[in-house]
């Protein structure tokens, strides 16, 4: 039994708050630090009484690493979860490594200036983790995360070469808005409208934003139009899966939802350079993020599914295969267990468990790992049990 510092206090933190305190053999205590104390407060108030694992709360700036560092030493935490934005990550590792801490997170760094986002500057901690004998653990989500383990799963049990991955993302839910964002408005906008990119024969092809689609059947749920769109993950598992010939990462999307992004676009609102606006420096794409629903909010009114799976075609004992690994996630269920929607309960959940596997001693190495890089078997074996329970097809048509 362990001490785990969770940074972020937002629907994925909350999430994974709730597993981390279902679970208290993996983690005895833990301290939940956003910039935002109040928040931590109130789920600290909503949790008591309900677990065994003692829970502390602290206020903290992410971006600040001296902050970091005296809350990381005042805690003294075995391993931090990093749930804070993408653009933190950098930060957080800076002081796990002075303080001598283990790290996990759910997505890879991104500058806040630029939309872009790769794991060459977290991969650039390797030697000094490494050195220091800790572990840091990147995109232990569900996307990345879970797709990365379904698909070493395949490479481990169910085929000899990978050549073919396809990673499909469906929600299907229905929050009743016009528009809004599962997640951090500015974090998922930057993500969904920057150019497209997918590998294949070695090399990276890039495509306009939203140029490649088709419709998917999703398990359940039926025809969805999915379009392609780059995802970090594509880039550990090319780089870990070197016979993978093409990779891609679908995501569905109505015409409702992708109509509204390009008005943002149009319009100037997903600027991220900031402007002056009655004398004050403003970022568009903030204030936007500023007026839209909360993603925490969403819940409530969420009805239907997500499912994310992966779809792979390969070389099993000089034969082909085709194998389609996925779960299926419901909205209102997530949010009877944890008061949140399903895209927030799939991240959050992998978070716990990747965290709980290495209390355990099950995910452990000194340096900088992504998740495909650990035995995904003791990962799935407890997946189902924490709420989001996977199935396999095997010889069918991927559609893809």
């Amino acid at each position: 039994m362990g001490k785990a510092l969770i940074i972020g206090c937002g629907g994925v933190a909350s999430v994974a708050i709730h597993k981390c305190c279902q679970n208290s053999e993996a983690f005895e205590e833990i301290c939940i630090a956003s910039r935002t104390k109040s928040k931590c407060d109130a789920l600290k108030e909503k949790l008591e009484g309900t677990t065994k694992t003692k829970i502390q709360t602290a206020q903290v700036d992410a971006n600040n690493v001296d902050e970091l560092i005296a809350l990381i030493e005042k805690f003294n935490p075995d391993v931090v979860l990093n749930l804070a934005l993408p653009y933190q990550d950098l930060t957080i590792m800076d002081a796990c490594l002075e303080c001598g801490c283990n790290y996990l997170d759910t997505a890879n760094y991104e500058p806040k200036d630029e939309a872009h986002f790769e794991y060459s500057w977290q991969w650039a901690y390797q030697d000094r983790f490494k050195a220091a004998g800790l572990t840091a653990i990147l995109g232990c989500g569900f996307d990345p995360g879970v797709t990365a383990i379904f698909t070493a799963y395949a490479a481990k049990h169910h085929f000899d070469e990978i050549h073919y991955l396809d990673i499909v993302d469906c929600n299907a839910g229905n929050h009743g808005m016009a528009f809004a964002t599962n997640f951090n408005p500015e974090i998922n906008i930057r993500e969904v409208t920057q150019k497209g990119r997918y590998y294949e024969n070695g090399e990276w092809v890039v495509t306009e934003p939203h140029e490649i689609h088709k419709p998917l059947n999703y398990p359940g749920i039926g025809e969805r139009e999915s379009y392609v769109i780059y995802h970090e993950e594509l880039e550990s598992l090319v780089k870990n899966y070197p016979t993978i010939r093409r990779a891609r990462f679908w995501m569905t999307f109505g015409q409702e939802y992708l109509t509204h992004l390009r008005v943002i676009q149009n319009i100037g609102m997903a600027r991220i350079d900031p402007i002056i606006y009655n004398g004050v420096e403003i970022v568009p794409i903030q204030f936007l993020k500023a007026v839209l629903p909360d993603p925490k909010s969403l819940g409530a009114n969420y009805h239907g599914q997500t499912s994310i799976g992966c779809r792979i075609k390969g070389l099993k004992d000089g034969k082909e295969r085709t194998y389609y690994i996925y779960n299926n996630c419901d909205h209102e269920q997530a949010f009877k267990e944890t008061g949140t929607q399903a895209v927030s309960f799939t991240t959050g959940v992998p978070a716990a468990l990747g965290a709980s596997m290495w209390a355990k001693g099950l995910w452990r190495g000194a340096g900088v790992f992504n998740v495909e890089e650990f035995d995904p078997d003791p990962f799935l074996a407890e997946l189902g049990e924490q709420g989001l329970p996977w199935h396999e097809l095997f010889d069918v048509n991927l559609e893809v």
